[in-house]
């Protein structure tokens, strides 16, 4: 397990400079565009590419390539491997390019279907057409950079992978500080800032396939046993992941017909509570789906279920703390790092709303992101797609009971119901993988977990309450200087670290405990 805490945590400090920098990204957008139509329109044109990057690249497509590809490698000559690599590249980029011409032809119907309420604001509507015309080639870009991770990734370069999204950060930051001021409608130029990191995402990692001796030299090869074998491992994942995105179109349909705003409110939020799910969960999902899938290749059933319980025990050490800190500290996070300039008081009320309700399922997410890799490294793809589609359609269920509910008690933020909604829904998708891999009698949960949970959670305890006499209320924050916020949420981010760590040694918790196989 050494090797992998070692994998996890370079993934975790790549992904972390990422994450920072992604937050510097999202300060620049908050003040320069605040959270009006115009940022409303980017976002839609931003999402509809990246929902489908999580279809083709970081969800179906990862999902089957990377066990397949290190089956490969584990039994095959190189000369296999290249193969399998060259068909894939070919094989792929054509079915890329084909998607994204049809998503540049079909733009206005795009934005009808993720924003039917800009509708009825033909400017609002016009900009996100453009906006996605320029977008959505993004989707080619970064299904190729995610082809390209998975191949660095099963050769064990974890590092370049994670580094790479820093590269997204940067063109946006550059495009909204330097372009934005040439044009009418500034938002053109974020488009073309996630244009050009599509480019320069990819471009950045040929250098090390080439060291590898495994850069494609693509072809098509639609009847190569091997890609047949991805595509039907693909199939089932696809329809659980159109599901997924159906939800989320289900979330952006609702967030439209909403307050101005709405959608920049559940962007700002997500986004803070994608930080430590990026430099935590996926970073110990992206590591041991390799090695589970190598040992259920090579049979060793034992150490597969260690393996899991590794990440699992890692995670909840790490997870639940972070879960807690960003409950409590929702309303410091939002204004410290957004309320500025265009991105008013209001717009931190709201955002901190959406925050709580994203924090609650924190754990479910990252359960989900670890709980499913037991599956794809055995190839199975068909029962998380059944659990998916039960959780979603639950989600889907309760998104519109909640936004009902809230706007029948006309409270001011209906819109924290789509993420109150989602949190449940990771949650029930979370046991429903669970109990699939108990059923399966693939993982069985280490003896230390009663112990375990006892400790992390009276420690997260403490540090809850301490960190509640630092949040103080919102009005206390937005009235202090931006140096007065950094200082403080430091001090009590500082704080909270501090007395979780401590609890946790003094109720004997050790750093060997999530080193070694067995301990679990």
């Amino acid at each position: 397990m050494a090797s992998l805490a070692r994998s996890t945590s370079t993934v975790g400090v790549m992904t972390l400079a990422s994450r920072v920098l992604g937050f510097l990204r999202d300060v620049v957008l908050a003040v320069m565009f605040g959270a009006g139509a115009g940022m409303d329109a980017f976002l839609v044109a931003f999402k509809i590419p990246n929902f489908m990057r999580r279809l083709f690249a970081e969800g179906a497509f990862a999902q089957s390539f990377v066990p397949v590809l290190s089956a490969t490698k584990s039994r095959d000559s190189g000369q296999e491997v290249q193969e399998l690599v060259d068909v894939v590249a070919g094989t792929l980029g054509v079915i890329l390019i084909g998607v994204t011409l049809v998503g540049i032809l079909a733009a206005p119907l795009f934005i009808y279907l993720f924003a039917p309420g800009f509708a009825s604001q033909p400017a609002q509507f016009d900009l996100a057409v453009d906006l996605l015309r320029l977008t959505f080639p993004y989707l080619l870009f970064i299904s190729l950079t995610a082809f390209a991770g998975g191949i660095l990734n099963t050769y064990g370069q974890f590092g370049v992978p994670a580094f790479t999204p820093v590269f997204l950060n940067i063109c946006m930051i550059g495009a909204a500080a330097f372009l934005s001021p040439l044009f009418a409608r500034p938002e053109i130029a974020l488009a073309i800032g996630v244009l050009l990191a599509g480019v320069v995402q990819l471009a950045f990692q040929v250098p090390f396939l080439i060291r590898l001796d495994r850069m494609p030299r693509p072809r098509w090869g639609w009847r190569n046993p091997q890609v047949r074998r991805i595509l039907r491992l693909m199939l089932p994942i696809l329809f659980g992941s159109s599901i997924a995105q159906l939800t989320l179109l289900l979330d952006t349909i609702i967030a439209s017909f909403l307050a101005s705003g709405s959608v920049s409110w559940l962007y700002y939020a997500d986004r803070l509570m994608e930080f430590p799910l990026g430099v935590f969960s996926i970073a110990i999902a992206t590591v041991i789906l390799p090695s589970l899938s190598a040992r259920h290749a090579s049979k060793s059933a034992a150490e597969f279920s260690d393996t899991l319980d590794w990440a699992l025990r890692l995670l909840a050490l790490v997870g639940l703390p972070a879960m807690v800190g960003l409950f409590v500290l929702a309303g410091p996070l939002v204004t410290t790092l957004f309320n500025y300039r265009s991105f008013t008081g209001h717009d931190a009320l709201m955002s901190q709303y959406a925050l709580m309700a994203y924090a609650l399922g924190f754990m479910g997410f990252s359960f989900v992101k670890v709980l499913v890799t037991g599956f794809f490294a055995r190839e199975d793809s068909r029962t998380p797609v059944r659990c998916g589609v039960i959780s979603m359609i639950s989600a889907m269920i309760l998104n519109l009971v909640f936004v009902g509910a809230f706007i029948l008690m006309d409270w001011p933020a209906p819109h924290a119901g789509l993420a109150l909604a989602t949190s449940i829904g990771a949650f029930i998708n979370a046991g429903l993988l669970y109990r699939g891999l108990r059923r399966d009698g693939v993982y069985q949960p280490g003896a230390v977990w009663r112990r375990l949970l006892i400790q992390v959670g009276l420690s997260c305890l403490a540090m809850g309450v301490v960190l509640g006499f630092g949040a103080a209320d919102l009005e206390t924050w937005v009235a202090r200087t931006a140096f007065e916020r950094v200082q403080w949420l430091l001090v009590w981010l500082a704080a909270g670290v501090g007395i979780y760590f401590a609890c946790l040694a003094l109720l004997g918790v050790r750093p060997a405990d999530f080193t070694a196989v067995g301990e679990g």
